[in-house]
């Protein structure tokens, strides 16, 4: 069990040392590397940024709450970050630890008004989960039903605002960030998304959204709100059962197939049909039936897109699926991801729609794109390098990216083959 979290003063000075840290190894690998020869200039460099990594991901994980969760979702953008930073900061992924009992009851008596054992006929104090910011607990109404509490750590919601202004500064006094512009982007996403995920009575309105958006689907399976039981710090739903992603890898292929292929579905339709798009692909927020139906669980990472927006990504998904690089260049321009006063990247475009076509050839399995990909873009790294400044990612797409990259993940556990390309080309893509 972990303590309370870090008090705010506490929280401030561990940051600030992470940042003048962070700065101070910037000055020393500048120092070291004056006058230096060209390759001994890169070792310097690669060993700051592992080791700035290293020191910022050991402080946010040690004091958890938002801090935690903001490295959490920085590690999966790989756009605006240094390799050796997302490396270090990947390890924030795995499960944190619980948090003591009394934490647990003091933040539901002050949110409910009772004791868990007056609200509830059974309440088990062993945490079901645990994560960055809370953590679930089984327990039972007086009417009988099942239920899970998910109990928001105190303090958390707090921090945000504080911790989310250390880690900027971090990275930009150790020239971390790769464009400050689209860093800006990216922090004012995070900002907005956590603190929609830490109001737990947004959570609770994403559930109803996809109770209805879902609605007749008889194999999407969805909890239900207990608002009598529900705050703003803690959220209480009906208990849905499902057997863990790692049970489908072992059912027999004809119910895999048709998994995948529903799993596929439902993240296309979110976006492309109801614009709205359940953001954590955690295997952990997903349960599965031997019948085919999904269970989802965890909406406090809910984005909702424009339609212009999405009209766009599917006029460049298309255009990737259609090996035509002159629409994929005016879709990026109209998406706002690449500078249209630059010439078009027509070497770069090649490059990725032949190393992609695998992903989306219409009428055949989608073949996942994997680390060979590296060895195959390494040697073009010079040729390309020219094309990187005319290029921005922008805010609507870092949550897209995660969650497509975690459906992936997915999908390639679950082992079935999924007609990728023929899906896209259904919803308009």
């Amino acid at each position: 069990m972990a303590a309370r979290p870090p008090i705010k003063g506490r929280r401030l000075l561990r940051l600030a040392g992470m940042t003048a840290g962070v700065a101070t190894g910037w000055a020393g690998a500048q120092l070291r590397s004056a006058f230096r020869g060209e390759d001994t200039q890169s070792e310097i460099q690669a060993a700051f940024l592992r080791a700035s990594g290293l020191r910022i991901a050991s402080t946010l994980g040690d004091l958890k709450g938002a801090a935690m969760k903001l490295g959490q979702m920085a590690s999966l953008t790989s756009d605006y970050l240094p390799p050796e930073l997302i490396t270090a900061l990947s390890a924030l992924q795995r499960q944190a630890p619980p948090m003591d009992w009394e934490v647990i009851e003091a933040q539901i008596v002050a949110e409910l008004g009772a004791p868990p054992e007056r609200l509830f006929a059974w309440f088990d104090r062993e945490p079901f989960a645990a994560a960055s910011i809370g953590q679930v607990h089984r327990a039972r109404t007086d009417d009988g039903v099942e239920v899970v509490v998910k109990v928001q750590y105190p303090g958390v919601d707090e921090a945000v605002d504080s911790d989310l202004a250390q880690l900027r500064m971090a990275l930009r006094f150790g020239r971390l960030a790769l464009d400050k512009e689209a860093i800006d982007g990216l922090f004012g996403e995070m900002r907005e998304r956590l603190h929609e995920e830490l109001d737990y009575c947004v959570e609770a309105d994403h559930v109803r959204l996809f109770r209805d958006l879902r609605a007749g689907d008889a194999h999407l399976v969805l909890p239900e709100v207990v608002a009598e039981r529900s705050s703003a710090r803690v959220l209480t739903l009906t208990f849905v059962d499902g057997e863990p992603l790692s049970a489908v890898a072992t059912w027999d292929e004809a119910t895999r197939r048709v998994i995948a292929e529903r799993l596929t579905r439902m993240f296309l339709s979110q976006l492309f049909v109801h614009r709205a798009l359940h953001g954590d692909p955690n295997p952990a927020n997903f349960a599965f039936r031997p019948d085919g139906t999904i269970v989802i669980y965890d909406f406090g990472s809910v984005r909702r897109y424009e339609q212009a927006w999405v009209q766009g990504a599917a006029r460049g998904i298309r255009a990737s699926r259609l090996r035509d690089p002159v629409a994929l260049d005016q879709a990026l321009i109209d998406l706002g991801m690449r500078d249209p006063t630059r010439e078009p990247p027509v070497e770069l475009y090649d490059v990725l729609l032949d190393i992609y076509a695998p992903m989306l050839t219409v009428g055949a399995p989608a073949r996942w794109v994997g680390p060979e990909v590296v060895d195959r873009i390494l040697p073009l790294v010079p040729k390309l390098l020219g094309h990187a400044r005319g290029f921005q990612p922008t805010p609507e797409i870092a949550i897209l990216k995660r969650a497509a990259a975690g459906h992936f993940e997915n999908l390639k556990t679950i082992g079935a083959p999924v007609f990728l390309a023929d899906l896209l080309a259904e919803y308009g893509a």
